[in-house]
């Protein structure tokens, strides 16, 4: 029998006679003469394979042997820190083969310029932010892993103008995860309020118990175990805690990093499909400098906060256009436009055709001049999100004891807007049928019998008895509709017991309450009940007959000689209404 054949170069295919003449001489030969003619006729079979059907055999090979490795790493017999650097090295190798090298840096002056350029912007025009003072002055690890931590968790689909404020008071309120770890929902849900997103402090708490309860006090120091043991804590929060608290050296990716890696790289394709996210990891780890990893990755957010912005980037204020394959794109057009310059500029271009580059734009979506380098990147469709409808009533007892009160129950423990309180409500359909009876009826399990000839929809009295006022409010994924009720419970005796998940309160502690943005705008109908657009979130509005397109004059006329008369004596109602 053959004992062995011998071993290929790598990256070789090599043939058995040179297989063989490579082993030992003792090993060439036992009785090896049928074993070595199985061999050859092997071999001469697969070379009059076309060189196509041999790479797909490998691939195939490959892709079985990775599945394979994926099960093997699911094992508990293999150790999780050796398992994820092997498969992370395996796929910084496949992401390097599967790309353009115009979409990459290809040598090491490009990524030294890159970090030389960006780092020296970032120390003279960074923003003065309370959690960078509060992170670069501490020296506690854990400490400053938290202020980070938090941070970057109210960062979330929040502009930093709107997260300054309610940082200082969190910090304020729990200086320390053993602060935070000993707080209630509820008050984590108080200070949230209007914030959005509810789940993100809810997990942000859950995260500082675990650390407290299960891991000593003291904050993973990986973004690996940052992002395996802490509830919330995704691949982006975890290497930007990694990376400023600890000093790993680690690649982030968020928006700001999206839009100035697909314009620096050129990168046209949707940045929401999982190979361009790969890329752009890839590219960020690259990137990042190891001797300031923090900073460069603060670094190359606040660039693209302030400078490389969505659409009217400062391209003569960004350190690093001298990279920017867009801006060079840009250049070269005003180039050929100009008259006065014959010939096209030597601006280096993507040398694989469109139609085959999955990071190039798509055919169907050409360059437009007229963008400049916001043609990058690409933005992904969205789906639209769905629409519903509520019924919600304010129910309020005008002669309490200690002034007027208002009722709020609870919302489930999970889901959306999990834990906050908000006014009775029941889902309805759009044409509101029935909506007023099924109200009526929760608010009678809330609170017990009440009137029903005083539950109102609340309307305009300048307008058709037909017109009501509505407050919409969109969510990531939700357009919700409330129509809006009042129910004054005058002339009764005030109810003081009500159920669990259930409570009365003044206007006062309603304001302070963990309630949403939507519920206060709620309120805002109810207490003005005039027309007009709710200040706030721009995501927010109040339905009116004002945002409707104006009647034709013959029409104002019917309006007018149907409208209900106004008495005299109504001036406040008629100040209201206008």
């Amino acid at each position: 029998m053959l004992r062995q054949v011998g071993t290929a170069r790598r990256g070789q295919i090599v043939s058995p006679e040179e297989s063989l003449a490579e082993t030992q001489p003792e090993w060439s030969y036992l009785s090896v003469q049928p074993a070595k003619s199985k061999l050859l006729s092997l071999w001469r079979a697969i070379m009059k394979k076309p060189q196509a059907a041999v790479r797909s055999r490998l691939r195939k090979q490959a892709s079985r042997q990775e599945g394979s490795e994926k099960r093997v790493l699911s094992s508990s017999q293999v150790k999780p820190s050796t398992a994820a650097a092997g498969l992370a090295k395996r796929q910084e190798v496949a992401w390097q083969a599967s790309v353009s090298s115009y979409h990459l840096f290809r040598d090491t002056a490009e990524v030294m310029a890159f970090r030389e350029n960006l780092l020296n912007w970032y120390d003279r025009e960074k923003r003065d932010l309370p959690w960078r003072r509060l992170a670069e002055g501490e020296v506690d690890l854990d400490r400053r892993a938290y202020a980070v931590w938090v941070s970057e968790v109210m960062l979330q689909q929040t502009q930093v103008a709107t997260v300054i404020d309610y940082y200082t008071r969190w910090m304020q309120k729990w200086p320390t995860l053993q602060d935070l770890a000993g707080a209630s929902l509820e008050e984590v849900n108080q200070l949230w309020a209007g914030l959005g997103y509810y789940s993100r402090g809810r997990r942000l708490q859950q995260g500082a118990r675990k650390v407290v309860e299960e891991l000593g006090g003291h904050v993973p120091h990986t973004a690996e175990t940052l992002q395996r043991l802490l509830p919330g804590v995704g691949r982006y929060t975890a290497g930007a805690i990694a990376s400023i608290a600890f000093g790993q050296a680690t690649g982030v990716v968020d928006g700001n990093v999206i839009r100035v890696l697909c314009r620096v790289r050129a990168i046209g394709a949707d940045s929401s499909s999982t190979l361009v996210s790969q890329h752009l990891w890839g590219l960020a780890q690259q990137l990042v400098d190891p001797a300031r990893p923090g900073d460069f990755n603060q670094a190359a957010m606040e660039l693209g906060a302030l400078v490389c912005t969505p659409q009217h980037p400062h391209c003569s204020q960004c350190p690093v256009r001298s990279l920017c394959r867009a801006y060079q794109k840009v250049e070269r057009g005003k180039l050929l436009a100009s008259q006065s310059l014959p010939g096209s500029p030597d601006v280096e271009e993507c040398a694989s055709s469109t139609e085959l580059c999955q990071l190039c734009a798509h055919p169907t979506e050409p360059w437009d001049q007229t963008l400049g380098v916001t043609n990058f990147p690409r933005k992904a469709s969205r789906k639209p999100p769905r629409e519903e409808c509520s019924a919600i009533c304010v129910l309020e007892q005008p002669r309490a004891l200690g002034g007027p009160q208002i009722l709020l129950v609870q919302r489930p423990s999970s889901g959306l807007l999990a834990g906050l309180w908000e006014f009775p409500s029941v889902t309805a359909e759009a044409s509101g049928r029935c909506q007023r009876e099924a109200l009526l009826q929760e608010l009678q399990s809330w609170a017990g019998p009440l009137p029903a000839s005083h539950l109102q929809h609340l309307g305009q009295a300048c307008f058709s008895p037909l017109t009501f006022l509505q407050v919409v409010h969109t969510f990531s994924h939700i357009k919700l509709t409330y129509q809006v009720y009042g129910l004054a419970l005058e002339g009764q005796t005030p109810v003081t017991i009500v159920p669990p998940g259930a409570r009365w309160l003044t206007r006062e502690e309603f304001h302070t309450a963990a309630i949403s943005t939507a519920m206060k705008k709620v309120f805002r109908v109810y207490e003005g009940q005039q027309p007009g657009i709710c200040k706030g979130s721009k995501r927010s509005q109040v339905s009116t007959p004002s945002s409707r397109k104006k009647p034709s004059p013959g029409q104002q006329l019917l309006d007018s000689f149907f409208r209900p008369l106004i008495p005299t004596d109504s001036s406040n109602l008629n100040s209201m209404a206008q």
